[in-house]
């Protein structure tokens, strides 16, 4: 029996996505928990905060990664062999490295080499976590009619706060039994779970079957050959406008998600609530996605929503961040529950309003590449926040930061073209 509007299939392809996207943000934050942790193991001890630096720049290595992943796999899979086709083997390779960082060895045994295969590994798990945006963001809004596209692209993109919430509990879980020796073997067994969350996408996928546009596509021979020439030749202006849009929320996702554990940490609050905190800080999130697209279906298309709440982000970023700085367990975790909240509302939009800016002959390629592109960006944004906080203290650079992302994302907003507003479906274009 169908379940809002859709049947077995269209559910099993939204599914597919929003696991890959539960995998993403099981193995970057898993990352992130540990970062304070690895500093000292990948890197020598001596060099202090430069440790931390460095192992942030491992956020920056698999974000430059990721459009070459999206450009790649799009382009010589998605768009020409199918979606489903590709983020099946995107997904075995994204859990099979993204475990793999669990049997490295440390800097104490292999000197130098141990930081430059970590940076490897992150490289080539980026590739592969570069397609999934791209592929699962089409493979699912591909599926299903557009009345309904923004609140499933909205629970599509959730996926990733569920697979920050599932990795906090057990981050917090896995500290609490090793205590003093976290450090030792905690961290490990903490990316070893990422090949569970991986192989259970891997099944979902292979029973998902490809999406009707794709399919129509092929019987009507309109695959290209060369899918990534059109897209820059044809939609240079909506690269442009979503690579603003990306580049500026993701870097302050990255400042604000993924630096929400280092924050805690060291502000002194104990690594079993660090666990907590940000769990619960990701269930609030998600929330935060489900209702920015419920209240998107109100407002009416996928941009004016997205601007909406953006500005009212970028407002309240200083109030939220000087009463978040704190050794506080109960105000740390509500203040930035609150700036969680607002910022997954800006992404409840944000898969429906890529799918729908590309023609189906370039759009994993096309989404993949935009999405991905932006987290360029992101990848250096805690390793910036870092370095500029030993000038002018964390609170006005953390600031800083997010203000200036915050106004290239709304530009981006401001000059793009609305996707859909009610009239003619721009998917099967």
């Amino acid at each position: 029996m169908p379940v809002y509007g859709l049947n077995r299939q269209q559910w099993l392809s939204i599914l597919a996505a929003w696991a890959g996207w539960l995998m993403d943000g099981y193995t970057t934050i898993a990352y992130a928990l540990v970062a304070v942790t690895i500093s000292k193991i990948f890197f020598p001890i001596t060099i202090g905060i430069l440790g931390l630096i460095a192992t942030f720049g491992g956020f920056a290595t698999e974000a430059l990664a990721r459009p070459v992943g999206s450009l790649v796999f799009g382009n010589f899979i998605g768009d020409k062999l199918g979606r489903r086709n590709m983020l099946t083997l995107t997904i075995l390779g994204f859990s099979l490295l993204a475990a793999s960082k669990s049997i490295l060895p440390s800097y104490s045994q292999v000197g130098l080499f141990s930081p430059i295969l970590l940076y490897i590994v992150l490289f080539f798990e980026g590739m592969f976590a570069g397609a999934e945006y791209g592929g699962g963001t089409t493979l699912a809004l591909e599926s299903i009619p557009a009345e309904r596209r923004a609140f499933i692209g909205s629970f599509v993109q959730s996926g990733f706060g569920t697979g920050y919430f599932i990795i906090a509990l057990v981050y917090s879980a896995l500290y609490t039994i090793y205590g003093n020796n976290f450090g030792i073997i905690g961290w490990r067994i903490l990316f070893a779970t990422c090949i569970i969350p991986g192989l259970l996408t891997l099944l979902v996928r292979l029973i998902t079957k490809e999406t009707p546009v794709f399919d129509e596509m092929k019987r009507r021979g309109e695959v290209l050959k060369v899918p990534i020439k059109d897209l820059f030749k044809s939609s240079y202006l909506q690269v442009i406008t979503g690579l603003m849009i990306t580049s500026g929320l993701l870097y302050i996702n990255t400042a604000t998600f993924s630096f929400y554990p280092t924050v805690m940490t060291t502000e002194r609050i104990p690594g079993s609530l660090v666990g907590l905190g940000v769990a619960i800080i990701n269930l609030i999130s998600l929330f935060g996605v489900w209702i920015g697209g419920f209240l998107a279906n109100l407002i009416g298309g996928r941009k004016r929503p997205m601007l909406i709440y953006s500005l009212i982000f970028v407002v309240l970023t200083y109030p939220i961040l000087y009463f978040g700085l704190t050794n506080n367990f109960a105000i740390a975790t509500t203040v930035f529950s609150i700036q969680a909240f607002l910022e997954a509302m800006i992404f409840a939009t944000l898969p429906s309003f890529l799918a729908e800016q590309f023609s189906k002959k370039y759009r994993t390629t096309g989404v993949g590449f935009t999405y991905n592109g932006g987290a360029i960006a992101g990848g250096f944004a805690i390793s910036v926040i870092l370095t500029l906080s030993t000038i002018m203290g964390l609170l006005n650079s953390w600031f800083i930061n997010i203000l200036l992302a915050g106004t290239i994302m709304i530009i981006g907003i401001s000059l793009s073209k609305e996707t859909y507003i009610g009239k003619e479906d721009p998917i099967n274009r």
